[in-house]
């Protein structure tokens, strides 16, 4: 392995660490804002990019800036990269503590770098502190669950990182080596393994950056994006699906067609932003009364809907009036009260259109007999 070059390898890795810096930086420029860590990912990439430049012009330099600066910088890089993964889960960042820690591994790095040169010394304060920080970011991603390629990816490369600090911290005491560049064996496998590390860590970066954008347009495809209450679309497709599974299993399906009362004169006396809020309180308050599998959706303006799997009109009544009770209870201003119709799949040739054409006729039937009602067809 002699014909390799630890030096081109650390440039190499520092350039491949800038252009996956740029874009990751593009992506975060395209992507909602919601998406959350990709400035992180791109700075941590970028100081990486300055560590493995500096590292290369090593011996232009004083040892502190051209040895010592170099680790602490791919410490600080290692770190950012783990706090904007922390972002993208949401998960707090106690950063003041990190920056401490990191500080006090830097004193002895530039100990034995400037007053009493020391590689396997530099080494293994490198290695630890390294460890330190890929043991806590192995942890975050494990805690998050493994459960697609690109976490898969970044939790191997993370472990893979922590395993080759171990392997070259123990290395250090039979390893002749006195210097980052020099061919050991040991010290290429590290240098290698290493840069190889960073690529796949890179590319799972931009792979999960992909996955959470794609769950975003499935959801934004799937829900209304001012009450989160499932989309037309959507619910008209459930209601065909749990038509079709009642008439082979002979069992029942309840509709609920809501519609808040005078709700334009919310918006008329105290704007639109009061009328969004009582739209997003009514949704949640509704999903409160739910059970897991009912489905709550949004036709349009103020109109809502509710499947009810397996229900009987007994029970969607008392569904209905638990709904107007809660809505009808006075809260904060504004507040609205609701009409409501209720129908099931009483007709065997029943369909998405005809059931819901008779729980909107039961609607209007509450509007006509003074509103805050709920009527059955």
């Amino acid at each position: 392995m002699s014909f390799i070059d630890p030096r081109t390898v650390i440039f190499l890795t520092g350039l491949m660490s800038g252009l996956m810096a740029l874009v990751l930086w593009s992506i975060r420029q395209t992507y909602p804002t919601n998406i959350r860590g990709l400035s992180a990912w791109s700075l941590a990439l970028s100081v990486l990019f300055v560590a493995g430049v500096i590292s290369t012009a090593r011996d232009a330099l004083p040892a502190w800036l051209g040895i010592a600066v170099p680790n602490l910088l791919l410490w600080v890089g290692g770190y950012i990269a783990y706090v904007g993964t922390q972002r993208f889960f949401n998960v707090r960042s106690n950063i003041r503590g990190w920056a401490v820690l990191i500080l006090l591994a830097f004193a002895p790095s530039l100990w034995y770098a400037v007053v009493e040169p020391d590689y396997p010394m530099r080494l293994r304060v490198f290695n630890a502190m390294m460890l330190t920080i890929m043991a806590a970011y192995a942890a975050l991603l494990y805690r998050q669950g493994v459960n697609t390629l690109a976490k898969a990816m970044a939790f191997s490369m993370i472990v893979g990182i922590g395993a080759i600090q171990v392997m070259r911290f123990v290395t250090t005491y039979t390893d002749p080596a006195t210097s980052m560049t020099d061919k050991s064996p040991q010290q290429l496998i590290f240098v290698c393994t290493f840069a190889f590390a960073i690529l796949l860590i890179s590319i799972s970066m931009v792979l999960m950056a992909t996955d959470k954008l794609r769950s975003e347009l499935e959801h934004l495809a799937t829900h209304d994006p001012l009450t989160n209450a499932l989309t037309r679309r959507h619910m008209n497709q459930s209601i065909e699906l749990e038509l079709q599974r009642c008439k082979r299993n002979g069992r029942s399906l309840a509709l609920l067609v809501m519609d808040l009362d005078n709700f334009k004169q919310v918006n008329d006396s105290f704007g639109h932003p009061a009328g969004d809020l009582v739209l997003i309180k009514f949704v949640k308050d509704v999903n409160a009364l739910l059970r897991q599998g009912d489905q709550l959706g949004r036709f349009g303006g103020e109109e809502f809907v509710v499947v009810l799997p397996d229900t009987a009109l007994e029970a969607a009544i008392l569904v209905a009036e638990r709904i107007r009770t809660v809505v009808a209870t006075p809260g904060s201003a504004p507040s609205c009260t609701v009409s409501i119709g209720v129908t099931t799949n009483s007709l065997v040739t029943d369909s998405v259109s005809s059931m819901l054409a008779r729980a909107d006729t039961a609607m209007y039937s509450a509007k006509a007999n003074g509103r805050n009602r709920v009527e059955v067809l």
